[in-house]
């Protein structure tokens, strides 16, 4: 199954309160319960004024719906093609 990175563009994001977050969170986890098991959150990573998500879905489509029901945005979504670590350079 294909995996995605999510780049949302929220000023502010780095800021948001724990409380902010978990509420943020539950929104997504609700819209992905409705959407079914295909398409799957694995993480984020929040920044000063992003935060991008890593997800498991069947398409491009299906992100960006989630998003569009979530009320999220999805400034850039890009498939990964390849994953790379430490292990890769031996």
């Amino acid at each position: 199954m294909p995996k995605y990175v999510i780049e949302r563009d929220i000023p502010g994001a780095g800021k948001l309160s724990s409380q902010e977050l978990k509420a943020i969170s539950q929104k997504s986890c609700g819209v992905l319960n409705k959407m079914g098991p295909q398409i799957q959150w694995v993480q984020s990573y929040v920044t000063g004024d992003k935060i991008y998500c890593v997800y498991v879905a069947p398409n491009e489509k299906m992100v960006r719906e989630h998003a569009e029901q979530g009320g999220f945005p999805a400034n850039r979504v890009s498939q990964v093609t390849s994953v790379i670590d430490p292990t890769t350079a031996e």
